[in-house]
């Protein structure tokens, strides 16, 4: 069944529809990874958006149970070059178009995905609907131009209860912005004592529970809406060991004083190189996020840059000058994507470890 997408100036793909026929509106990005499409379906920093995938064929190895980042995803649309109806693969359990119908997530394929990805990349991030071919699209197109940029993702995709991964490790409290499951069994695999709680969670909250870390999740959306994790984060540093990843990054930066900004296109994929400013090495990193922290806002404050995008120069990590705390804007737990930054987990516990050896009263002698 042909169905079309209409972008918010004009343009318009045609294509084979797949998946959901509902049409929503959402931002339009792509991402550059080659494997991954079912942990890109179910992360939940895609909420809101229409993801399109560069490789060109897609779902040829299914959908299985073990590899999704969340339990309900959130994304608005896929579209793809080619869509695999047979899967072929051990693992593979219902094909991804059973999937996207399953979720009720519209899916398009058969367009010039290259063509998209480059209007993207030329003018930026679009608003965008995936339609029948009935509907008049100026119509659709005065529409998108009124639509707001989608807000309040955090909320409508972080748990709105508290909930133990039991461990006999550590006490780490992890704040669920949008948290992806590769973070929490990342911790798991170390054995920590995990309580997962909600993004409008106080410090004193967090300290009733007596943690001896504070893992921050990535997320979608503007950082700068998220005042109640600015907040408890002001309340907790330097207090308790702290280690921010992907919008967790952008929210310690907001707190410590420096700014954040919208990137033209964003960085979405998993084979984006970083340099590791502290050893000089270079990982190749997944990333997904739609802001950035401002290098030059991080003059004046007590942060200082650890890692840098090698792509366009963006700041990729941060670590505070006096607290135990630290940042990275890329996903260490991958899912999909490399491990080249598994060992920032180790580092987590490393802190952790050694504000245990010096007592809880003495914090702030502790560094990065």
């Amino acid at each position: 069944m042909k169905r079309q997408l209409i972008l918010e100036d004009g343009t318009v793909f045609v294509g084979k529809g797949f998946g959901s026929e509902k049409e929503l509106i959402g931002e339009v990005v792509f991402n550059t990874g080659m494997t991954g499409y079912q942990e890109i379906l179910s992360d939940p920093s895609y909420c809101s958006q229409i993801v399109t995938l560069t490789y060109p064929l897609i779902g040829n190895y299914g959908i299985n149970r073990d590899d999704f980042e969340s339990i309900e995803p959130t994304i608005n649309g896929l579209i793809v070059k080619e869509f695999c109806e047979i899967p072929s693969n051990f693992r593979s359990q219902f094909p991804l178009d059973k999937f996207l119908k399953d979720k009720d997530i519209p899916g398009l394929a058969g367009i010039d995905t290259r063509k998209l990805t480059r209007k993207i990349r030329e003018h930026g991030i679009l608003k965008g609907r995936i339609c029948s071919m009935e509907v008049m699209v100026e119509e659709v197109v005065a529409e998108l131009k009124e639509a707001e940029w989608t807000r309040d993702q955090v909320k409508q995709v972080s748990t709105k209860r508290s909930y133990p991964s039991p461990g006999r490790g550590f006490k780490v409290v992890l704040v669920d912005y949008g948290m992806k499951h590769g973070i929490l069994r990342e911790l798991t695999l170390r054995n920590c004592d995990v309580i997962v709680v909600p993004y409008d969670t106080t410090a004193e909250k967090i300290f009733s529970l007596s943690p001896d870390g504070i893992m921050l999740s990535n997320g979608p959306g503007d950082p700068k809406e998220i005042t109640e994790g600015i907040e408890m984060i002001k309340g907790v540093l330097g207090k308790i060991p702290l280690f921010g990843i992907c919008l967790g990054h952008q929210l310690v930066a907001l707190a410590c004083g420096a700014d954040t900004e919208r990137l033209k296109f964003g960085h979405r994929g998993s084979n984006h190189p970083v340099k590791n400013l502290e050893t000089n090495r270079v990982e190749i990193t997944s990333q997904n996020h739609g802001y950035t922290v401002r290098l030059e806002s991080l003059e004046g404050t007590d942060l200082t840059v650890t890692h840098i995008a090698l792509n366009d120069g963006t700041v990729e990590g941060l670590k505070h000058n006096k607290y135990p705390a630290f940042t990275i804007q890329y996903h260490p737990e991958a899912s999909p994507g490399p491990e080249d930054s598994n060992y920032l987990f180790d580092h987590f516990i490393e802190l952790m470890e050694a504000r245990k050896k010096v007592g809880t009263n003495d914090d702030k002698t502790l560094r990065h």
